[in-house]
């Protein structure tokens, strides 16, 4: 959960008391010191329950990894301390250009505060934020491309999880036909290409197990599926997409290509500054000319195809031809639009 303003208070004066020399603070008394602000303040109380369970959240390692240790006393009694008297939760020891890189972090990361998918970053955010006394730029300085509307963004924290934790799933999904399915699905990987989100997976079906491709927009919905968890041991995911656009592996027929590809003045330019994919070279800067080593997919295609008549498919010849029938596909379309406006005009 994202920490609070009422939670951070806590830490605040419980941080105060484990740093305090000069008294002895039990569990009880530190309920009280808490509670003596939020009276004051709010008008409420936190229970003692809260309290120890904020002493475990200071301690994990993920959090402020805080050395409290619980020391006992005059027989039975106990009181909590810093083991380490200079802690602080507080503490900020970065040097005035780390706390500029760290402001300009979470100022890139607080552009995604408010999408479903990434309410944990509220956590981060406020522990960084609380922890080093570092608040991001209030002017609006950085945005990144994110569609707020993209459906199944809700599922990618729980998804995440899903795959770290070896759970399988059984996923109730949407095709783009429109027809519902049912699927057990072991999550392995998860990928996001051109502002969607895409989860892998050995997927079990009547005809044998298979490495599955769910992108989140067409899942409506999941639960954990009572199976035994089927590891990954066949698929590589660091180097699965490194021959391809996307996240579409092409058949097994279509082999890695030198596409070779001429583009014109205004737009070489800037596929130079934003390549096509990692392995893009210049085979001559005055002809325009570049090239990639990849295996055609729909994807590719669908890159090309935006680039319109800037560019042109040189090789492989298959490739170009299937481009041209394309392309004719559009004429006839237009074609056949072109002769009915002028028809019923």
């Amino acid at each position: 959960m994202p920490i609070t303003k009422n939670a951070l208070l806590r830490y605040q004066i419980l941080d105060r008391c484990f740093s305090d020399r000069h008294h002895y603070y039990e569990i009880e008394d530190l309920v009280d010191k808490v509670n003596e602000t939020f009276l004051d303040l709010y008008g409420t109380t936190v229970s003692l329950r809260q309290i120890r369970a904020d002493i475990t959240y200071m301690r994990d390692r993920v959090t402020y990894n805080a050395p409290i240790v619980a020391y006992q006393y005059d027989g039975r009694k106990c009181y909590y301390r810093y083991e380490d008297m200079n802690f602080s939760i507080f503490n900020n020891e970065l040097s005035t250009e780390e706390v500029e890189k760290l402001r300009s972090t979470i100022d890139m990361l607080s552009r995604y505060r408010g999408i479903p998918s990434n309410a944990w970053l509220e956590e981060v955010i406020s522990n960084l934020e609380y922890r080093f006394g570092v608040k991001a730029n209030s002017e609006n300085v950085v945005a990144f491309e994110q569609n707020e509307q993209l459906k199944g963004l809700e599922f990618l924290s729980d998804l995440i999880d899903a795959a770290i934790a070896h759970k399988p799933l059984m996923i109730h999904y949407r095709t783009y036909a429109g027809k519902e399915k049912d699927s057990v699905l072991h999550p392995y990987h998860i990928k996001q290409y051109n502002n969607r989100w895409f989860l892998f997976g050995l997927e079990e079906t009547t005809h044998g197990n298979r490495i599955a491709n769910r992108p989140l927009d067409r899942i409506v919905k999941f639960s954990l599926a009572d199976v035994k968890f089927i590891p990954n041991t066949e698929v590589d995911f660091g180097t699965r997409f490194k021959d391809i656009v996307g996240v579409t592996i092409p058949d097994d027929s279509i082999k890695v290509e030198q596409v070779l590809l001429k583009f014109d003045k205004d737009r070489f330019p800037y596929v130079v500054s934003k390549p096509i994919h990692h392995s893009q070279t210049t085979i001559d800067e005055e002809q325009h000319l570049l090239q990639i080593e990849v295996r055609p997919n729909k994807e590719l295609e669908a890159l090309l195809l935006s680039f319109g008549p800037q560019v042109e498919i040189l090789q492989p010849e298959w490739l170009r031809q299937q481009f041209a029938e394309k392309i004719q596909e559009y004429l006839k379309i237009y074609s056949t639009v072109q002769k009915d406006c002028t028809t019923e005009a």
